[in-house]
C-alpha cells in the first residue's frame, strides 16, 4: 500500500507545479503526516524537491535547475553581506581556505582584507577580486568554465586537492532540509562542496534564513558535519558553534 500511495503522489505531482501536503493528503485519502512520511521517502531517492510545505517532481530533463550568479548576487543581498561580514572574524593570517562558488562567498572576498593567505577556489568572480589582493596566494582549481554559475568544472579535483592541506572550507549551499541534509541543485557543485568538506579540518556554512526547511536536487552531505554555521534571522545573526 505504502508503495502504491508514493507511486500515486509522483502520478499526481507529474500533473502539477507544486502540490502542499494538504492538497495530497485530501486528494489520497490520508493523514498529513503520513504524506509528510511520504515525501521524506521519494525525497531521499531524488524523485521531488521539498520546500515550505508543499513538493514538486524533480524532471529529468531539468536538473540544472540553479539560478545563475548574477541572480543570486541580488537575492537577499543584506542578509548575505551581512553574514559575510561576521565571517571575518574565523580567518586569521597564515590559513589556507577553500571557498565555494557561492554569492555569499564572493561577498565575503570582497570584504576580505589584504592577509597572508592562501585561497583556493573553484569560482571565477572570487579569483578576480583575490587576484587584488598582493599578499594572497590564489590557487584556482580550473577546469572548463560553467558560464551560467560563473564556476570552474574540474574532474582532477580529488587529485588536486591531495597536496593542499585545508585550514577552513566557507560554502553555502541551496537548503537543509529537516533531517539536517544539505542540498545543491548542480551536481557537479554539490561534488566540490562534498569533497572539501569532508577534507578541510574546519568548515563555516554561510546560510540565510530563506534556506533552512529546502531540498535541491543533490545531496551535499549533513550539516552535523559542518564545524561553524553563519546564519542570518529575523534579528539579526545566530550563530551555532
Amino acid at each position: 500500500m505504502k508503495s502504491r500511495r508514493q507511486q500515486n503522489i509522483v502520478t499526481l505531482l507529474s500533473d502539477s507545479d507544486w502540490l502542499t501536503t494538504d492538497a495530497l493528503a485530501g486528494q489520497l485519502g490520508v493523514s498529513k503526516e503520513t504524506i509528510r512520511r511520504d515525501l521524506s521517502d521519494l525525497q531521499q531517492q531524488g524523485k521531488i524537491l521539498r520546500q515550505h510545505g508543499r513538493a514538486r517532481l524533480i524532471h529529468p530533463d531539468s536538473r540544472d535547475s540553479g539560478e545563475p550568479f548574477g541572480s543570486r548576487l541580488k537575492s537577499h543581498y543584506a542578509d548575505k553581506v551581512d553574514i559575510a561580514r561576521h565571517a571575518l572574524a574565523y580567518i586569521s593570517e597564515g590559513m589556507t581556505l577553500a571557498l565555494d562558488a557561492s554569492s555569499t562567498c564572493f561577498h565575503l572576498a570582497r570584504q576580505l582584507p589584504d592577509l597572508p593567505l592562501t585561497v583556493f577556489t573553484n569560482s571565477l568572480p572570487i579569483c578576480h577580486e583575490m587576484s587584488k589582493r598582493e599578499n594572497i596566494t590564489l590557487i584556482c582549481s580550473g577546469g572548463t568554465l560553467a558560464r551560467k554559475y560563473r564556476c570552474y568544472v574540474n574532474p582532477a579535483l580529488v587529485t588536486q586537492l591531495k597536496g593542499l592541506e585545508i585550514d577552513l572550507f566557507i560554502f553555502s549551499c541551496e537548503g537543509v532540509d529537516e533531517r539536517g541534509v544539505m542540498w545543491d541543485p548542480v551536481a557537479h557543485n554539490a561534488a566540490y562542496k562534498a569533497q572539501l568538506l569532508g577534507r578541510a579540518d574546519q568548515s563555516l556554512l554561510l546560510i540565510d534564513k530563506s534556506k533552512f526547511q529546502r531540498s535541491s536536487e543533490v545531496k551535499i552531505g549533513l550539516l552535523s558535519q559542518v564545524t561553524h554555521v553563519i546564519q542570518s534571522d529575523s534579528k539579526g545573526r545566530a550563530e551555532r558553534p
